[in-house]
């Protein structure tokens, strides 16, 4: 076995434990495909060691660091405070 393996499995264990503590939406999904990713990038490790891999190793942390980034900028992920209720409102 590479080190390529074993870094790549290591990779996909941190990438799926992430998505599993997401909330459901978009980002899970995408966190979820990352993981997949690294998964198979991951079985051909095993095969052989390949330089070729190397390109999508690098798109897949180009996807996962974007994602953090989004997540970043919202605090609650796809949830947005409340509107402000307006009080003349009376309850019906």
């Amino acid at each position: 076995m590479s080190d390529a393996f074993d870094y790549f499995r290591a990779y996909a264990v941190r990438a799926l434990c992430k998505a599993r503590s997401m909330p459901k939406g978009r980002m899970k999904h995408l966190q979820l495909v990352v993981g997949r990713i690294y998964n198979l990038l991951k079985k051909e490790a095993a095969y052989s060691p390949n330089t070729q891999h190397l390109e999508d190793f690098r798109a897949a942390l180009k996807l996962e660091s974007s994602l953090d980034r989004r997540s970043g900028d919202r605090p609650g992920g796809r949830l947005t405070p409340a509107a402000p209720q307006s009080s003349d409102r009376e309850a019906g």
